[in-house]
């Protein structure tokens, strides 16, 4: 069995609980800053943790693969063609973009990489 990528067992163990019937985790990143908790990627959507909610509400946001018209990189800087600092992705669902602020430029490439994968395979 091959290890689910993960930052915090607890964030796993939600995603894990809320599976469809042959859905299949692929990471689960936590997040920094105001709105994302974590960003769940699976093989069938993109499960964000929404902290914006007024009065301390959370909401888990499932975004299909089929609704995502693009995926992008936030950068504050780039360096001959590269992310040097990037530690952001964007993603476009048609009525609004979904941001995710990441613990790190790996984490936030990976994530949009495989979450970019997804759409251009399942389009």
């Amino acid at each position: 069995m091959t290890e689910i990528i993960h930052d915090r067992a607890e964030q796993l163990a939600q995603i894990n609980a809320g599976l469809l019937q042959g859905e299949t985790v692929y990471a689960v990143y936590d997040c920094i800053g105001i709105g994302t908790g974590f960003v769940g990627i699976t093989n069938m959507r993109v499960i964000l943790q929404d902290k914006s909610f007024v009065g301390n509400k959370l909401a888990i946001v499932s975004v299909p693969y089929r609704n995502i018209r693009s995926v992008s990189m936030l950068s504050n800087k780039s360096m001959m063609g590269r992310f040097a600092s990037t530690s952001s992705i964007g993603i476009d669902t048609g009525g609004s973009i979904k941001e995710a602020d990441f613990r790190g430029d790996d984490k936030a490439r990976h994530a949009h990489d495989l979450i970019l994968w997804n759409v251009l395979n399942t389009k």
